[in-house]
C-alpha cells in the first residue's frame, strides 16, 4: 500500500469549485444525499495467485462460485429491502457478510473485510503468466501459465480492517473465521421442526383450525407463527384485541401439545403519542436523528414512523427489556421472535431504505453503520429473550436482515422469494454461501413467498426443505392458502413424509449444530 502524501488525496475536495456541490451531494431520485463530512471511499486490490474459485460475500442470488464481474457489474453489498429480486443480480439484498473465500488443489484462504458501509466487490479470474527460478540454473526462469484472481473492495466510508485467513484447510478457513466473528449459536431444539407461517393467520379461530389441521391430517410440526396483522395498529408489542382477545390461551392450547409460537417485531415504531413504546423512546431520545437533528420519520407498515436506534448500547439494553412478561402483555414462554423489514426498510426512502445522512448514536451517519444495523436489533432481542428466561432458555430469533457475526444470535432466511422453479434450484447455492460464511441457521421460504406454486413445485420444495437448515412454509397475503392437505390427497401424502423424514433425521441436525457451535463447521455442504 503506497501513501503518496505530498499528492492531493482524491478525496481532498478544499480546491473543487464551491458552487459545484457534485462532490458533497448525491441524488437519488427526490433524495439528496448531503455529505456533511466530505466525500470519501477506501479500497483495496487482492490478487489471488493459484486461485481461480471464490466464494462468499453473501446475499446474492447467484450461484456458489461467484462469477467474474464486468465494468459497472460489482457484487453490491448493501442491506435492502427487494421484494422478489431477481436471480444471477449482483444487487445487494437483504444481508451483508463482507468475507470471501478462496480454495484450490491443497490450499484454501479467506479475506474478511470488516466494513459496514455500502460496499461493491469486483472479481476477475483470468491466466496468468508467472516466472519460477531453478535451482541448477538461477539465471533461467521457468514460465508458467497459472490462473488468478483478482478481487477489489471499495467501501463508502470508514477505515481499512481487514484480516486475511491463511488456512490451510478448510476446517482451518471455518475456525479462524469464527476466532473473529463467534460460532453458530446452539438453537432450541424446536427451531429444527418444521414451522408454518403465512401472511397473515386471520385471528385465534383461524390458528386453532390450522393448528388442528395438522393432527387431523397427521403431519407434524412445531412453531405456529404470526405476521404482521396480529398487533393492534402494526404497534408491535400488542395484540389486535377483536382478533387476538386471549393470546394466552391461545398459546397454553399450542403448549398441550408442545408447540411454539413466533410473532413478528420490527424495528420501525408508529409515531403515536398515545403508543408507549413510541413515548418512552421518544422521551429518552432513543431513535435514529435526521441530518437537522430531530427524530428521523419514515413510512412502513404502521404509515409516519420513527426509527429505533440500536447501535446505542442504552437503547438496546431498553428495547431488550420489551420482551418481559410484565413489559410484554400476552406473551408466555413458548413466545419467540421474528425480526423483519431492519434493513432498516423505509417505503419512501431511497432505495427503500434509510436515508444515509441520518445520524445514529456517537453522531455516526448512516452510511457508515448501515449493513450492521438489522444484526443489532437481532442482538439485542435475542439477549431481551434470554433475560426474560434469566438465562436458563436458548433464544430463537429469526432476523431478515444480517452481518458478519449474525451467527450468535439466531437464524436468517432469504427473503421475499417467488414461486418458481428457479427460485427453488437458486436457494440452495444461496444457503452454501452463508453456511462457509459462517451463518449455518439460514433457510428459504417454501413453496416461494410471493405467488401460487404448482402442487408439484410445492411438493418438490418441501422434499428440499426438509435436508436445510431451518425448515418455514410461508406466503405473503395475496396468495391462495397452501397449507400441506390443501393439493390433494397423494400430494398430501408426499409432504407428510417429506416433514417426517425431516423429524427422522433431527437427532442428525441437532448433532451437526452442536458441531458447528463448537468446531465451526457448516451444517449444510
Amino acid at each position: 500500500i503506497t501513501n503518496k502524501n505530498e499528492e492531493k488525496s482524491s478525496a481532498d475536495t478544499s480546491q473543487e469549485n464551491p458552487e459545484d456541490p457534485g462532490l458533497w451531494e448525491e441524488k437519488f431520485g427526490n433524495f439528496v444525499d448531503v455529505k456533511a463530512n466530505g466525500p470519501a471511499s477506501i479500497g483495496l486490490d487482492f490478487s489471488l495467485h493459484g486461485f481461480e474459485h471464490v466464494y462468499g460475500i453473501p446475499q446474492h442470488a447467484e450461484s456458489h462460485q461467484l462469477q467474474n464481474t464486468r465494468d459497472g457489474d460489482a457484487y453490491r453489498l448493501y442491506n435492502l429491502d427487494i421484494y422478489g429480486y431477481q436471480i444471477h443480480d449482483k444487487m445487494g439484498i437483504y444481508g451483508s457478510v463482507p468475507y470471501l473465500l478462496a480454495h484450490k488443489l491443497g490450499r484454501t484462504i479467506g479475506i474478511f473485510w470488516l466494513n459496514a458501509s455500502e460496499t461493491l466487490v469486483e472479481i476477475n479470474t483470468e491466466p496468468a503468466v508467472e516466472y519460477t527460478l531453478t535451482q541448477m540454473n538461477p539465471a533461467a526462469a521457468k514460465q508458467m501459465v497459472r490462473p488468478r484472481t483478482n478481487v477489489h473492495w471499495m467501501s463508502e466510508s470508514g477505515i481499512i480492517d481487514v484480516f486475511l485467513l491463511t488456512g490451510p484447510t478448510p476446517s482451518d478457513i471455518f475456525k479462524q473465521y469464527s476466532y473473529l466473528t463467534g460460532t453458530q449459536a446452539m438453537p432450541p431444539l424446536f427451531s429444527l421442526g418444521y414451522h408454518q407461517c403465512r401472511w397473515n393467520y386471520e385471528d385465534e379461530q383461524d390458528v386453532e383450525a390450522v393448528d388442528a389441521g395438522f393432527d387431523e391430517h397427521d403431519i407434524p410440526y412445531d412453531v405456529m407463527w404470526l405476521d404482521i396483522e396480529h398487533t393492534e395498529g402494526k404497534r408491535y408489542f400488542t395484540w389486535d384485541k377483536k382478533k387476538f382477545p386471549n393470546p394466552k390461551r391461545m398459546q397454553e392450547l399450542l403448549r398441550s401439545k408442545k408447540r411454539k409460537l413466533v410473532v413478528i417485531s420490527d424495528p420501525h415504531i408508529k409515531v403515536d403519542p398515545d403508543y408507549s413504546v413510541y413515548a418512552k423512546a421518544k422521551e429518552e431520545g432513543f431513535f435514529v436523528r435526521n441530518k437537522e437533528g430531530g427524530d428521523f420519520e419514515g413510512v412502513c407498515w404502521p404509515g409516519l414512523s420513527s426509527y429505533l436506534d440500536l447501535t446505542n448500547p442504552k437503547v438496546r439494553e431498553w428495547y431488550s427489556g420489551l420482551f418481559a412478561f410484565p413489559a410484554y402483555q400476552g406473551s408466555t414462554d413458548i413466545l419467540f421472535i421474528w425480526n423483519d423489514m431492519n434493513e432498516p426498510s423505509v417505503f419512501r426512502g431511497p432505495e427503500l431504505t434509510m436515508q444515509k445522512n441520518a445520524i445514529h448514536h456517537g453522531n455516526w451517519e448512516h452510511r457508515e453503520l448501515h449493513n450492521i444495523y438489522g444484526f443489532y436489533q437481532q442482538m439485542a432481542t435475542a439477549e431481551g429473550l434470554i433475560q426474560r428466561s434469566k438465562g436458563k432458555e436458548r433464544p430463537f430469533v429469526l432476523s431478515r436482515s444480517f452481518f458478519a457475526g449474525s451467527q450468535k444470535y439466531g437464524a436468517v432466511w432469504t427473503g421475499d422469494n417467488t414461486a418458481e422453479w428457479s427460485y427453488l434450484k437458486i436457494s440452495i447455492p444461496m444457503l452454501l454461501t452463508l453456511n462457509i460464511t459462517g451463518i449455518s441457521f439460514c433457510g428459504a421460504d417454501v413453496g416461494g413467498f410471493i405467488g401460487n406454486p404448482e402442487a408439484e413445485l410445492l411438493v418438490r420444495w418441501y422434499q428440499a426443505g426438509a435436508y436445510q437448515p431451518f425448515f418455514r412454509g410461508h406466503a405473503t397475503m395475496n396468495t391462495k392458502r397452501r397449507e400441506p392437505w390443501l393439493f390433494g390427497e397423494e400430494n398430501t401424502r408426499l409432504i407428510r413424509e417429506a416433514i417426517r423424514e425431516r423429524y427422522t433425521l433431527l437427532p442428525y441436525f441437532y448433532s451437526l449444530f452442536y458441531y458447528a457451535h463448537v468446531a465451526s463447521e457448516p451444517v449444510m455442504r
